[in-house]
């Protein structure tokens, strides 16, 4: 049976209709296919920023934290610096005291008649030399020629061996020297300083830790005491 025109345009509007219908679904589809990619992508663009942001603010703290580490450390050690140094300070204005306070030892003519004696005796048997030549103050040269003698004599009794003390009565210790003498050998080459200056130096240095303790306690920090 044959279709009349009416019928052609019926099934033609049909069909037209029913590819539009299609078109819509495929292009909602698409639009909703687009849309859950463009999601899951603005998604990971926005963890991928946010996790760049969180490994900047990390650096930054990081940063800000060692910071403040090296400059509590550069404070401590400041800190630090500061109390060895009024320490030291203090140990020298003791010592500076004891200098001045060394004059005090000649005032007492028996003491310090017993330790010049002892400084020659001393002097001669860490020399052991033949001949040695003593140096003194100007104000000591009475004494270190009454002991020179008996020194001498003591000297060879308990070492056996012969020595000339020589005493020098030409140049003398300077008046900075508060006593004490200087021997040498009869060449000049080795020579033995002890004055009183110069022994308070040497018991100073030697018993530094044992005066730092004294003063300011025991360093927690020292591992080793000699």
């Amino acid at each position: 049976m044959a279709l009349t025109d009416a019928d052609v345009q019926k099934q033609i509007k049909h069909m037209m209709a029913f590819i539009e219908q299609e078109a819509n679904e495929k292009a909602e589809e698409i639009d909703a296919k687009a849309e859950e990619e463009f999601n899951i992508e603005k998604g990971r663009l926005v963890q991928q920023q946010r996790l760049k942001i969180m490994e900047f603010y990390e650096r930054k703290e990081k940063q800000i934290e060692l910071q403040k580490k090296i400059q509590s450390s550069n404070l401590l050690n400041q800190a630090r610096l500061k109390v060895l140094r009024a320490r030291d300070d203090h140990i020298q204005t003791i010592l500076a005291e004891a200098r001045r306070r060394l004059g005090a030892v000649t005032q007492d003519p028996q003491r310090y008649e017993n330790l010049m004696r002892n400084l020659i005796l001393e002097g001669l048997y860490n020399l052991l030399e033949p001949v040695v030549i003593l140096k003194a103050r100007k104000q000591d040269l009475g004494l270190v020629q009454n002991l020179a003698q008996e020194c001498a004599a003591l000297y060879q009794q308990h070492s056996g061996k012969d020595c000339k003390i020589v005493v020098d009565t030409q140049d003398f210790l300077g008046a900075e020297t508060s006593g004490g003498i200087v021997m040498q050998n009869g060449t000049g080459k080795i020579r033995m300083r002890s004055t009183l200056e110069t022994r308070l130096e040497n018991i100073a240095r030697e018993n530094l830790p044992q005066v730092r303790a004294a003063l300011f306690g025991t360093n927690p920090n020292r591992k080793f005491n000699d």
